[in-house]
């Protein structure tokens, strides 16, 4: 048992059982393919197992896990075909995100845009990547709200919900995280410059970066082994 015993509020319990439960998921702690035990993970989160299966059932509705018949809960493990076509989605998400954004953000969205760009940088430079992503993925759902488009965020977020896992491994290389930061620096001088067809470019390559980088850790095999609850 490696994962931290953390303090839950009581208030809208499953909703932070089910926000822990996420970033294990995200950070590999749980592996794609594991069963979910509920004596640990009620264990190591401290509630009881009625908020657990709420909040592993809100996940199961995201697509993070999926519910099996006599079997429980599984965290989703997906092929290299369901990569590709969920990265060619979200793509054209991100790319459209970042080209509404361009055209209606206002002058207090991009000052905070920029002040989490510039918290994302300290990270990066003290090789955090757990604050890194939390961050990034900050800047990325900001970029999204900016567009000012509700069909558009709620598509986001549910396709997005499929990749978290694999864009945070994705960073786990150190030239390929660079590569991103430089991405993420073009991505806000385009933002600032209202500058949509730049916004909608960069994005691309950035989610196109992304997806290729993940299919080669999928080739290679290199799934980290998870420390955290499964069995």
């Amino acid at each position: 048992m490696t994962a931290d015993i953390i303090s839950i509020p009581r208030a809208a319990l499953h909703e932070q059982v089910a926000h822990r439960l996420r970033q294990m998921l995200v950070e590999n702690r749980i592996a794609p393919g594991a069963k979910l035990n509920e004596r640990e993970l009620a264990e190591v989160l401290q509630v009881s197992r009625t908020p657990l299966r709420e909040a592993i059932k809100m996940l199961a509705a995201e697509g993070l896990v999926e519910l099996l018949p006599n079997r429980g809960a599984i965290a989703v493990s997906l092929s290299e075909t369901d990569v590709l076509n969920t990265f060619e989605v979200m793509a054209g998400l991100e790319a459209l995100s970042g080209e509404l954004a361009a055209q209606r953000i206002t002058d207090e969205e991009m000052a905070e845009i920029k002040a989490m760009h510039f918290e994302m940088m300290a990270a990066y430079t003290r090789g955090d990547l757990s604050n890194y992503y939390r961050i990034n993925a900050q800047i990325h759902r900001a970029i999204n709200a900016a567009a000012k488009n509700p069909v558009l965020t709620s598509t986001y977020n549910q396709v997005n919900a499929r990749l978290q896992a694999l864009r945070f491994r994705s960073n786990q290389d150190g030239e390929k995280w660079k590569r991103a930061m430089k991405e993420h620096e073009r991505m806000i001088a385009a933002l600032e410059a209202r500058d949509a067809a730049a916004m909608r470019e960069v994005l691309l390559n950035h989610l196109h970066n992304k997806r290729d980088v993940v299919i080669d850790q999928l080739r290679q095999g290199d799934a980290t082994p998870a420390s955290g609850v499964a069995q």
